[in-house]
């Protein structure tokens, strides 16, 4: 899928003590533990003997602080039931329950310190940590507020009321609170990588590098930063460093460290065994497999297979377009099926469209993540399948509590998981060839033709822009790639640079992600002697005004080594021939996939030699080009890649076995489905 480009972080916060600041691995954030001499604290609680408890207080927070959190806990308990009321054993009581996980008792500890101490800071910010820990975002919003009011350079609170308003989409508002408290400690390395990560989400890719960079002169080895610093040189094309960096990110994969999100790794590496080391890196970085699943050997015995969606992408969202109308048409008499949506409600068509696509429609952005894998083991859920995997705004932890019987990856996420909890991975026979089940911790499960669903109703617009409106020649050839700007290697624009060289008055459009870009690939083209002015950048319009515009060109050309997604499946459906060249994982096999689903297996190449000779071949034979693109158009009525029909009874039957398999006591094996009838 062509996705928005950071994915969810999971960087280590730390929390403060009189002089030392220790690591977690929860989310970047930071809770604050008060010096242990804080007199004015310990005597808010009431009127006790402060000297005589002082040495079991500062006991207690050596012990926290070094990472005993049961002995700190038997110690604070001690305290409070001698004097139920006491400040500080309140609140670090309340900080040790956050700390474990315990959320519901954190709060109503950290309310009970406040309530005795209500104007000090570091308890507010603390009370807010738990409650986004909780999802409650406004509470944990307006407690970093009040903790502001009370102390305004309180850079912890400033931190961490950035992170919050991340989740709100506010991400101007969180980087004006992180450049603040950036001005109060401007070497900390949490609050540099939180702003980092809002100037990702703001596109701002050249500021986001540079900061990541600082983060890294700071801190080397600083988990994750240095994939992010590479995600950002990449989506502003600026090469200068990322053969070096990729080599660097290879070998620190290898040796097991936590260098790059599995996301960003798709784009970086060739490599399926390094893909799922990356994946298992972060998985056991993230600590998301509880200690106990939620499911285990249950059967419901439903009348029809509760099937459950999972996804942070309800609303415009390229998965969402794809989708959409297998949710629509899913047979009702074998299936109940269920939206599970994390992601925001943009309140768009799409995501009204949605809500009316399923039985029932379950918003739980703002739900945690143990109470979401409740909800579906209450629902009795009996496969859940997961659309976003380890892109923006999933939360893969839900399913690691194991809610349901039979948990499956699918369509948003292309590649391994590597998670013991996932069953199986919906690909097929070009996606993952028998000899790379290895490298893939779910059982494959290969669906016939393609495993890329779509929306047969797929609006484009009416009227084709001129060529002059969209900035292109009248007369030119037109190469073409909407592919997101990071795909763009310098490997392949070497490639297209030649191809301009030898095909006179040729052009190359692009999509403008970001200005940064543009000027970049605008540089590299001049440095191999190609005018600058003949690549041309197309900004973003509505989806129908895009595929639209897709008629002003004569040929896709696709990056490696991670393919055309969704925009292979919107250069087709709008009728325009496309080139690809095929890879060595799942990201990069996935346009041949849809080629050779449409009848055109010629237009893929197994080198990058072929697809460029190929590519030459076609810019100068427009009749070839053109009975290519003739064949396109009547291949899309009889071929298997747009007939959803077909697809909604494959996908089904997958389901079915799944489940039939799960009945029988069997444990998950992958298997290929068996191809129905056409439905045309």
């Amino acid at each position: 899928m062509e996705r928005p480009p950071v994915p969810p972080t999971r960087n280590a916060p730390c929390f403060c003590g009189s002089a030392k600041r220790y690591k977690d691995c929860h989310g970047a954030l930071r809770h604050v533990l008060p010096a242990a001499n804080d007199q004015g604290a310990w005597q808010a609680a009431g009127t006790f003997d402060a000297k005589r408890l002082q040495p079991t207080l500062d006991q207690a927070l050596s012990h926290q602080s070094s990472g005993d959190l049961a002995a700190a806990e038997t110690l604070y308990r001690d305290v409070l039931n001698e004097h139920p009321g006491h400040f500080d054993a309140l609140h670090m009581l309340g900080v040790i329950r956050y700390q474990v996980g315990d959320h519901e008792q954190a709060v109503d500890l950290l309310t009970r310190a406040i309530a005795a101490h209500p104007r000090h800071a570091p308890a507010h910010s603390n009370l807010g940590l738990v409650l986004h820990a909780n999802r409650e975002l406004a509470r944990a919003l307006a407690s970093f507020d009040r903790a502001l009011a009370l102390a305004p350079d309180y850079a912890d609170a400033l931190n961490n009321r950035g992170a919050v308003l991340k989740e709100f989409m506010r991400h101007e508002d969180a980087l004006a609170s992180f450049d603040r408290a950036l001005g109060l400690r401007p070497d900390t390395p949490e609050i540099l990588n939180n702003r980092a990560n809002a100037l990702m989400e703001l596109r701002r890719y050249d500021e986001a590098a540079a900061c990541f960079a600082t983060l890294l002169a700071r801190k080397p080895g600083y988990d994750w930063a240095m994939g992010y610093l590479y995600q950002c040189r990449m989506h502003c094309c600026d090469w200068t460093e990322v053969a070096a960096l990729s080599s660097t990110l290879d070998a620190a994969i290898r040796a097991g460290q936590r260098a790059i999100m599995p996301f960003a790794y798709l784009a970086a590496s060739a490599s399926p065994a390094d893909q799922l080391q990356c994946a298992r890196i972060f998985v056991a970085a993230g600590n998301t497999k509880p200690a106990w699943p939620l499911t285990e050997g249950v059967r419901y015995g439903h009348d029809r297979i509760r099937l459950a969606y999972l996804s942070a992408d309800f609303h415009e969202h390229p998965v969402a377009y794809l989708a959409v109308e297998l949710f629509e048409s899913h047979d009702r008499t074998r299936f109940d099926v269920t939206a599970v949506s994390l992601g925001p409600d943009t309140r768009g068509d799409m995501r009204r469209r949605l809500e009316r696509a399923f039985d029932t429609f379950v918003d739980v952005r703002e739900r945690p993540d143990e109470d979401v894998a409740r909800m579906l083991r209450e629902r009795e859920i009996d496969i859940v399948v997961d659309l976003s995997g380890f892109t923006n705004g999933s939360r893969p932890r839900i399913l690691a509590y194991r809610p349901c019987p039979i948990q499956v990856s699918y369509l948003g996420y292309p590649g391994t998981l590597g998670a013991e909890h996932i069953d199986y991975l919906l690909a097929d026979a070009h996606l993952v060839p028998t000899a790379d089940e290895r490298f893939y911790a779910e059982k494959i499960v290969r669906l016939p033709d393609t495993y890329m669903v779509n929306d047969s109703t797929r609006a484009i617009a009416p009227t084709t822009p001129s060529r002059a409106q969209s900035g292109l020649p009248e007369t030119a050839f037109v190469f073409c790639c909407f592919n997101n700007n990071y795909k763009i290697t310098p490997q392949v624009f070497d490639i297209w640079m030649r191809l301009l060289a030898k095909v006179p008055d040729s052009v190359l459009w692009l999509f403008e992600g970001n200005a940064a870009a543009s000027r970049n690939l605008r540089r590299e083209a001049a440095a191999r002697q190609v005018a600058p002015d003949r690549l041309v950048f197309a900004r973003r319009v509505s989806m129908e005004d895009h595929l639209a515009r897709h008629r002003l060109a004569d040929l896709f050309l696709d990056t490696l080594p991670y393919n055309a997604h969704t925009t292979a499946s919107d250069a087709l459906w709008s009728g325009l021939p496309m080139l690809t060249c095929t890879g060595r994982t799942f990201a990069g096999r996935v346009a041949g996939s849809l080629l050779a689903a449409v009848g055109l297996p010629e237009m893929v190449a197994d080198s990058p030699a072929k697809y460029e000779a190929l590519a030459l071949e076609l810019a100068h034979a427009p009749a070839r080009l053109r009975q290519i693109q003739a064949c396109l158009a009547a291949n899309m009525k009889t071929h298997p890649l747009f007939d959803s029909t077909r697809f909604r009874d494959h996908i089904e039957w997958a389901y079915a076995t799944m489940w039939a398999r799960y009945e029988r006591g069997e444990a998950p094996a992958g298997f290929d489905v068996v191809p129905r009838r056409a439905t045309r």
